[in-house]
């Protein structure tokens, strides 16, 4: 009898049907929210702030409970099946305390797993410019960044959701950085969505646009069902001119935050209603 366990050695899929989810406050991160992502697609995740880019990175990656049914990563419930090689880069990673304190970047890269994987740490030592010599507490922001990056990268994952992550990276990291990424879907079985609001050096990069406002996707699909060639009359390329048309309509749908409409800061609350994520819903009465 053949197994019907997925096969994760392959690049997942990511399928997202009619996925709504409310706040702790009974707000609404997410409305009737579907895409459908194919495996080894790069995918930009592009929104305002608050426009539930956060809250769906996070659902996708197992760290909350989506109503049954509404997200299938390879036909495995991210929450509730055991979902392998998943890497989620977000605000938690980036805060971690002891990347400020005094301790070596040979150490760190080293307790993430460096002497497992020792190719994939020289090249992203090199990738990031990292000097393995520095001293965590006396780097800029940008060479911790650079830090970070390598070790949540180390290890070989399948799915690579990214947060804004690369905001303190100069032009040409972060160029050197994007190249690798594109390159791993390339040549490996993994799958990448990326929420970001800077576009330098993009648009070339994705496969897959995901364009949300106030909890819902407004539209998605392949790159080749956008017209993005060449560059637009203010200096950005065209990428940059879609996006910018994009939020200048969200702004105008959306008005004034003064109705506390969204879910910019929301994203990390513990806890959310009704099996849309209520691991434990005693502790918001803490």
């Amino acid at each position: 009898m053949a197994s019907s366990i997925p096969d994760q050695s392959l690049a997942p899929s990511i399928d997202v049907k009619n996925l709504t989810y409310t706040f702790p406050d009974r707000s609404c991160g997410l409305i009737s929210v579907s895409l459908s992502l194919p495996p080894r697609s790069r995918t930009l995740l592009i929104g305002a702030n608050g426009a539930g880019k956060t809250t769906l990175l996070r659902l996708l990656s197992g760290k909350r409970l989506a109503p049954s049914g509404t997200i299938s990563i390879s036909g495995l419930d991210p929450f509730k099946d055991g979902l392998e090689g998943v890497t989620y880069l977000g605000l938690e990673w980036v805060l971690n305390p002891i990347v400020r304190t005094d301790i070596g970047v040979r150490e760190l890269l080293k307790s993430v797993g460096g002497d497992y994987y020792p190719e994939r740490k020289d090249e992203l030592v090199q990738v990031l410019d990292i000097d393995l010599d520095w001293r965590m507490h006396a780097v800029s922001d940008g060479e911790r960044r650079r830090v970070q990056l390598a070790m949540g990268l180390i290890r070989p994952w399948r799915i690579l959701l990214l947060d804004e992550i690369t905001v303190d990276l100069d032009l040409l990291s972060r160029s050197n950085f994007l190249a690798f990424l594109k390159k791993e879907t390339e040549e490996r079985q993994c799958t990448i969505v990326y929420a970001t609001h800077i576009l330098d050096n993009l648009a070339g990069w994705p496969s897959h646009l995901v364009h949300m406002s106030l909890g819902k996707v407004k539209e998605w699909g392949p790159m080749e069902g956008f017209e993005i060639s060449g560059r637009g009359e203010t200096g950005n390329s065209r990428l940059g001119e879609l996006v910018l048309g994009w939020l200048k309509d969200d702004l105008r749908e959306r008005g004034p935050r003064n109705r506390g409409v969204g879910s910019e800061g929301k994203a990390y609350y513990s806890q959310s209603f009704g099996g849309y994520g209520a691991e434990d819903i005693e502790k918001m009465k803490d």
